[in-house]
């Protein structure tokens, strides 16, 4: 059986449909019963043909009641189109008490009537759903708020206590030990706003909503500001090593995104590595010529980022960039990463990991050339 798609200006094959789809004629006998349905509920399509719809699909709802008796689709109030989204459990046996035994479905189901509403129905579409996509949504959702919670109870419950302290002991404290409590106090209050800070990004991201401001970008400038940057917070000058040809073409990009991906990537190779942190960048084209300015053909720019640190296990690299993944125990969000993905992969680049040749992680991700 085939179905007009209109918006398609074609017509529709219903296996091609991603989701489980049953239609009943205005008798209530099954006449399509797609593949992904076939899938879904084990039911071979050819017993399922010409049966009425209610014993093919013994939908029973959580408490184990008879949905179909519930909602009675050729019987029921005439000014009924159909009905939502339901959790519903097709039994494995019918004739038992427990539903949930069987499997677990979202279930739609849609009226057709000839002259619309207050006449009789003519036809049931029934869409089918499962679930573990939603599940693993769900448990992810679940996963976050845990983590953020355990995230942000430290530092605040830092917080909490010095503050106390002080407003309870004020006077039995020595400047000293006054200026260290707040100190502490100033870290975590840090430590939480670049916690929310990131979450906020990772939620731009997810959405589609991270807006990007694309100018030309002139890496080895950029680049030389970051490591300057590290080196005013602490971090010894010969620990960097910038390797940059001349020529190097401008990429199109977001300045502040960059600046972020690289404080990232740079703040990673320095927290967990070790040794010299080596920045590279190259034009990824053959015909590029770094003694020149030639860039005739060159559509991208990749930037690596390597250490010599221990490097990370071949069973984690696949890990590194979803989110809260911690390669060792010197602190961090455990989003940085994850966010690093995202802002190369918003501008139209790709990021990988791997370890280099001399033992430690290697990051690198492209940009497209201005």
């Amino acid at each position: 059986m085939r179905l007009f798609a209109g918006a398609l200006d074609g017509l529709l094959v219903a296996d091609d449909l991603p989701d489980g789809f049953v239609a009943a004629d205005s008798e209530g006998l099954v006449r399509v019963f797609n593949r992904a349905a076939v899938t879904l509920t084990g039911i071979p399509a050819d017993s399922a043909l010409g049966r009425p719809f209610d014993e093919v699909l013994p939908l029973r709802t959580v408490d184990g009641r008879d949905w179909w008796g519930l909602t009675d689709p050729y019987g029921g109030l005439s000014i009924r189109t159909g009905h939502r989204e339901a959790q519903l459990f097709l039994p494995e046996d019918p004739g038992k008490d427990d539903p949930e035994a069987g499997t677990e479905l979202l279930v739609t189901a849609r009226y057709q009537r000839r002259d619309g509403r207050s006449t009789p129905v003519t036809g049931l579409v029934v869409a089918l759903r499962g679930t573990q996509a939603r599940r693993r949504r769900e448990r992810r959702q679940s996963d976050l708020i845990a983590t953020v919670a355990h995230e942000l109870r430290s530092p605040l419950t830092s917080v909490k206590g010095f503050t106390a302290t002080l407003l309870a002991r004020w006077d039995r404290f020595t400047d000293d030990q006054k200026r260290m409590m707040l100190q502490t106090v100033d870290a975590d209050a840090d430590r939480v706003v670049r916690l929310i800070a990131e979450l906020l990004d990772v939620a731009r991201l997810d959405s589609g909503r991270m807006e990007l401001h694309r100018i030309p970008v002139d890496l080895r400038g950029l680049i030389t500001d970051q490591v300057r940057a590290c080196v005013a917070q602490g971090v010894p000058e010969e620990t960097f090593r910038i390797r940059i040809p001349r020529g190097l073409p401008p990429v199109a990009a977001d300045p502040d995104k960059l600046r972020q991906v690289l404080a990232n990537l740079l703040e990673n190779a320095v927290r967990h590595g070790g040794g010299t942190v080596t920045i590279e960048a190259r034009a990824e084209d053959d015909r590029f010529r770094p003694d020149s300015l030639h860039t005739e053909g060159v559509s991208s720019v990749a930037v690596a980022v390597s250490d010599q640190g221990p490097g990370i296990p071949d069973d984690q690299l696949t890990r590194v960039f979803t989110r809260f993944w911690r390669g060792g125990r010197r602190g961090g969000t455990g989003l940085g990463l994850s966010i690093v993905k995202g802002l190369v992969e918003a501008h139209g680049g790709l990021v990988s990991v791997g370890n280099g040749a001399d033992g430690g992680a290697r990051f690198r991700f492209t940009l497209p050339v201005a």
